[in-house]
């Protein structure tokens, strides 16, 4: 049986009742393993077929088009297979994740250079796959609202008055990477101990995922069933929380461990693509820990949500 819990969004947005008891089964399935399953979101099928559809288009330009979209880790653009080995983000060393990405991000500009150049770039969009940008406005749109109403749904199952993020959240940062797992005859046999993804846990609030089913998919850990693999339903979005509301929740919610495994024996050739928003907060927003009884530890000092992200950024970056 999956320690991941299916909970219904919708259920939640009605209100009264319906919307306790989804709260309810959310602070279990989170302490569980910072995992769940949300159905009910409202995110529409056929958006997302569209986005993978116009992703795997830009994934099969040639390698000298894409670099010239290329990027290093945390920017705005291609990010090609060598560049990220998250393993090391637990501090595990590891060989390169087998993927290739294409990324963006919130391009609300602060006006300060500095900040503006880590967390607010402008977005690439290739002019190869013109569909891209207008399906990816949508569609990290619909994400934004999807991980608001996931963050009020967090307050109400921890019983506070009030939310918090509505504050904290009001210009946030976040990236949607858009992750392409090719298949052995593109990467080559996996070296001992590399991943597609290696294990690791998300760095902001929530992250929202879109996912194909595979062998070589993603795995959950949990230290009641250590690793297993994440149950998938067609309907459903796969959310974990990071290391950031971790840290809010006082640790009463772990960081969701999870890792993508390399292409199986069985199914060398599968080739898969995820939509991954991750959320954040405001990049200068001030978390204060939740302390005992809803937090599980006292004494957590606060922290500031761009440096408290920046720093797991650069432990993945190879290089």
């Amino acid at each position: 049986m999956s320690v991941i819990a299916t909970v219904d969004l919708s259920r939640w947005r009605a209100g009264g009742a319906a919307a306790d008891a989804v709260a309810a089964d959310v602070d279990e399935g989170l302490q569980r393993a910072g995992f769940i399953l949300v159905s009910g979101h409202g995110v529409s099928a056929s958006l997302a077929r569209d986005v993978r559809a116009a992703a795997r288009e830009f994934f099969a330009l040639p390698d000298e088009v894409k670099s010239g979209y290329s990027v290093p880790v945390g920017g705005h653009g291609w990010i090609g297979p060598g560049a990220e080995a998250n393993g090391y983000a637990e501090g595990t060393e590891t060989p390169p994740d087998l993927k290739e990405t294409f990324s963006l991000g919130a391009e609300t500009a602060t006006g300060d250079a500095e900040v503006d150049r880590i967390w607010f770039a402008p977005n690439v969009w290739p002019r190869e796959v013109p569909a891209l940008q207008p399906l990816l406005t949508e569609y990290t749109a619909q994400m934004r609202g999807v991980a608001d109403d996931l963050l009020a749904l967090f307050a109400h199952a921890l019983k506070l008055p009030a939310n918090p993020f509505a504050e904290l959240a009001s210009t946030p940062t976040w990236t949607m990477n858009i992750n392409h797992y090719p298949p052995v005859s593109v990467v080559g046999e996996p070296e001992p101990g590399q991943f597609r993804i290696g294990p690791h846990t998300d760095f902001g609030t929530v992250t929202i995922l879109d996912r194909e089913p595979g062998a070589g998919g993603l795995q959950v850990y949990s230290e009641d069933a250590g690793w297993q693999d994440a149950p998938y339903d067609p309907d459903a979005l796969t959310v974990n929380i990071g290391d950031l509301l971790e840290y809010w929740s006082g640790r009463r919610w772990p960081s969701g461990r999870h890792r993508v495994l390399p292409p199986q024996p069985g199914a060398p050739e599968e080739d898969l693509v995820s939509l991954i928003y991750f959320y954040e907060a405001n990049h200068d927003a001030l978390v204060t820990p939740l302390d005992p009884p809803v937090g599980r530890v006292s004494g957590l000092a606060p922290v500031t949500s761009a440096d408290f992200i920046k720093e797991r950024l650069d432990a993945i970056t190879v290089g």
